[in-house]
């Protein structure tokens, strides 16, 4: 009998820490993930950075697209700005705001191909929740960093 627990306890242990490994992502800038070394081929990773403008390739709900670590109008997009490739396969396709210039959270794997492998995609549009130049009403609330999510299963707007 006792051996019998100790079995089941020691298999209930092993699962919880195996899943608990593999949920765990780290979450990073696009230069972060590039000095990474061999660890980003095995980690799961939430990379940051801005749609690059005219680099949407929509097929249904499938996309490929280039995030950029700066928007295409900042200064310093200019001096050579880092850039990755995303491949996003999913089921849903993604957030409304997902557009050119949208700060993007691409989550997923870096693969040998030196592609971003994305299984879930966040967009926020910040400009679009930005106050009205012609002066809102005092003690209007704005909402600055709404975001939209497009998971497998879920789509939010």
């Amino acid at each position: 009998m006792v051996a019998a627990v100790v079995v089941v306890l020691g298999t209930i242990g092993y699962l919880a820490y195996t899943g608990q490994a593999s949920a765990k992502s780290y979450y990073v800038t696009i230069p972060e993930m590039q000095k990474m070394g061999a660890k980003v081929y095995s980690s799961n990773l939430r990379v940051e950075g801005f749609v690059k403008p005219e680099t949407i390739h929509q097929d249904g709900p499938n996309v490929r697209f280039v995030l950029s670590e700066y928007e295409s109008h900042n200064p310093k997009a200019q001096q050579n700005p880092k850039m990755i490739t995303v491949d996003y396969r999913g089921t849903e396709p993604p957030p409304d705001t997902f557009k050119d210039d949208a700060q993007a959270l691409a989550i997923g794997t870096w693969g040998q191909d030196g592609v971003f492998h994305a299984t879930q995609l966040q967009a926020k549009c910040a400009s679009k929740y930005a106050p009205a130049s012609n002066g809102a009403p005092a003690g209007t609330k704005v909402a600055a960093n709404e975001s939209s999510v497009a998971t497998p299963g879920n789509r939010a707007n």
